[in-house]
């Protein structure tokens, strides 16, 4: 069966623990601490593989760990880092947390490789305790713990053009004739359980990637069937391929499957029957009109090219009318500038794991002329974030905010410009 959505837990590493030893060497009677710092956790990535096309894997196995740090040893020996943990997607792979529901990432567009969670840092050993009170610490800092989080993976095709219809209307039969794409093709319900990219190439123009969406039956904005299975595939795509069979050769109207469906994708996702159409009116090789019958192709033209509906007379199978067809679609194409839908991120992992209890103190250095920001939630906090991206300054300053560290700066007397540190980072404070 075509897997397009997964349940997975992932885990970092935790970092190991700092070392506590002293330097036991001949003729050094009164050696000083030489206890190693722990190396760092694991951290875990979220990278797109062109080479996949679904979320299968992610079936069989659902526990995925990165590996822990190791601890610090004597001798100023620090530990290895734990191995990073990479678990490759499929392009257009939604991530949510699992629980809430609420999107981490998209791995879609630029997003080709995401640091999912980070690895606990290592503890640093007792040599870095040593004062000159206090030359002989046996103390040494634990490595922080591990970030687990359980997640959902939902795969949303992405391509320029959907192929959209009743079973066994010719989806698959088109898509094989103008592209690349090799789907299974039988004279039965249901034959593609799986969407089909192909890129198609037209001479002298721009090419596009087509998608073959599996077969939409009525009542699948409702889940009959495997309506939500294959509905979600259709939210990325610029323009939709209606494809009809005119000759109505199982018996059903051409009209009312057009009509069916439209309200299927209407139930679904105003937005989605809102996307630009045009109707393929496929078998036209197959009409053998008896005299005094109406036309198909006529009354398809009568009902929708007045709404701005396209209708294309084809024959997959021929190849008649499909150049006019393809044309036509990159055109409309060209005329639209949106980028395919890209969903935003609503959960950001480090902000939950950052949120603690630990303590935290705000206060103003007057020798170094520097506010400072320091306590275990701090540390902790810096150790989860990626400063140097953009999102992730947008929660170190979202953090501030909600901790009410912003408000207590204020209450010391802070102005613009001044300056704020918090373990060795130092920034300047701006409203």
């Amino acid at each position: 069966m075509f897997a397009d959505r997964a349940k997975i837990y992932v885990r970092s590493g935790k970092g190991g623990d700092g070392h506590v030893s002293f330097r036991r060497e001949k003729y050094v009677p009164s050696g000083g601490p030489d206890g190693g710092d722990g190396g760092h956790g694991g951290d875990v990535f979220l990278e797109v593989d062109d080479g996949m096309n679904t979320l299968s894997d992610y079936r069989h196995v659902r526990k995925y760990q990165a590996g822990d740090g190791e601890n610090g040893s004597k001798r100023n020996c620090r530990g290895k880092n734990g191995t990073d943990l990479v678990l490759k997607v499929p392009a257009g792979t939604v991530v949510r947390e699992a629980q809430s529901g609420k999107i981490i990432v998209d791995m879609s567009g630029e997003n080709r490789r995401f640091r999912l969670l980070c690895g606990g840092k290592g503890g640093n050993g007792n040599q870095h305790y040593a004062t000159s009170t206090m030359q002989a610490p046996k103390y040494a800092q634990p490595g922080q713990p591990a970030r687990e989080l359980e997640l959902s993976l939902e795969l949303k095709v992405i391509a320029d053009v959907g192929l959209v219809g009743f079973p066994n209307v010719g989806k698959s039969t088109l898509l094989t004739r103008v592209s690349n794409a090799r789907p299974q093709i039988a004279n039965y319900h249901f034959t593609t359980l799986t969407p089909h990219l192909g890129v198609v190439d037209l001479p002298d123009a721009k090419g596009f990637v087509m998608a073959d969406i599996p077969g939409i039956i009525e009542g699948a904005s409702e889940g009959v069937g495997l309506g939500f299975e294959f509905l979600r595939h259709i939210e990325r795509t610029r323009v939709l391929i209606h494809i009809v069979d005119a000759a109505g050769t199982e018996g059903r109207d051409p009209l009312e499957d057009i009509r069916t469906i439209n309200r299927e994708l209407e139930s679904y996702n105003l937005a989605v029957a809102k996307l630009p159409q045009v109707i393929a009116a496929n078998k036209v090789d197959m009409i053998f009109p008896q005299e005094g019958e109406p036309d198909p192709v006529a009354l398809l033209r009568a009902e929708f090219e007045p709404r701005g509906i396209s209708v294309f007379p084809i024959s997959a199978i021929s190849g008649q009318g499909i150049r006019e067809l393809l044309y036509h679609v990159r055109h409309m194409l060209d005329e639209i500038n949106e980028q395919p839908l890209t969903f935003e991120q609503e959960f950001f992992p480090e902000f939950m794991l950052a949120a603690s209890n630990e303590p935290y103190t705000v206060s103003y250095d007057e020798k170094a002329g520097e506010y400072v920001v320091e306590g275990p939630r701090i540390e902790k906090m810096l150790g989860y974030t990626n400063l140097e991206s953009e999102k992730g300054f947008m929660f170190f300053q979202n953090f501030l905010k909600a901790n009410g560290i912003l408000d207590q700066l204020e209450e010391l007397g802070i102005s613009e410009g001044d300056t704020v540190r918090m373990y060795g980072l130092s920034f300047d404070y701006y409203k």
